[in-house]
């Protein structure tokens, strides 16, 4: 390997911290949020939503669907590139962060992972669930992990998703849809007594808002429910070539929002990171 691009390779995950970062405090500067994208905080894949762009959305170059000229941080080897299932599930299981990547401390939830060829949905009634993956879907696996609780703090609990599409436009279809689900669906349910309510989002393509790292990205800030407590909420959905990356984590009592933002932006370089060595592609 080129010892500049090892460089490259090593510093610019630290951008996309930053860059993330600077996504949710923005959001958290405008107001509460409830973004826990479920135990499945894996980019929705449904039908696109009939509502209405939402304030920052707006055209990536990428929505082309592959023209050689558009704008991008990186270009995979057309040859790695998942073209079938096996290829795009071999792929999603090489990214998608398992607990020890999250930290020393980190362990499994059970379950561990999503069920085989299944995505995450959110439905007309605003409600979470797992259904078979759509068409323009290769894969998809979404791997939970937690932090218990100790020294006086609660349990953390975090997801990483990946999910494979057939074209960049699929994939840039599902940024637009998480995008705008939140005016849909101001409050939405992850199980009976588990939802999250006054979603807040913001998406930035390449080239804007400091993005440096990915296709696009959607940040949401949120707030978790389980019964009467109340929790705060992050959701990072992100876009490299047909990869969607989605990483969720909900708080716990004694974690600042500026701790939890940090587990959430590092995870999505981690992946970010991992995508780009597995398609094997040069910036």
């Amino acid at each position: 390997m080129d010892d500049n691009a090892g460089r490259d390779r090593a510093a610019w995950p630290w951008r996309a911290v930053a860059s993330a970062a600077a996504a949710a405090v923005v959001l958290g500067g405008c107001g509460s949020g409830d973004d826990d994208k479920s135990a499945e905080p894996s980019p929705s894949a449904s039908s696109r939503s009939s509502a209405p762009a939402a304030s920052g959305s707006s055209s990536s170059p990428s929505s082309t669907g592959g023209d050689a000229k558009t704008l991008t941080p990186f270009r995979a080897d057309p040859a790695q590139v998942p073209r079938t299932k096996a290829q795009a599930e071999a792929l999603a299981a090489a990214v998608a962060l398992g607990p020890e990547a999250w930290g020393a401390d980190f362990r499994a939830q059970r379950p561990a992972a999503s069920t085989a060829r299944t995505v995450a949905v959110l439905d007309e009634q605003c409600r979470w669930e797992r259904r078979p993956l759509p068409k323009g879907v290769l894969a998809s696996l979404s791997r939970y992990s937690e932090l218990p609780g100790a020294g006086g703090k609660g349990e953390i609990k975090v997801t990483a998703a990946v999910t494979v599409h057939t074209t960049v436009l699929d994939a840039d279809d599902q940024l637009s849809t998480t995008l705008e689900e939140p005016l849909r669906c101001r409050e939405q349910q992850v199980r009976t007594d588990e939802r999250i309510s006054e979603l807040m989002s913001t998406g930035n393509v390449y080239g804007q808002g400091n993005n440096t790292y990915s296709d696009d990205q959607v940040v949401e800030i949120g707030s978790y429910l389980t019964g009467t407590a109340k929790q705060k909420y992050f959701w990072f959905v992100t876009r490299l070539g047909t990869v969607t990356l989605a990483v969720s984590v909900k708080g716990a009592e004694g974690y600042t929002e500026s701790e939890l933002n940090t587990y959430a932006s590092q995870a999505t370089s981690t992946m970010l990171g991992r995508v780009e060595f597995e398609l094997g592609g040069k910036n």
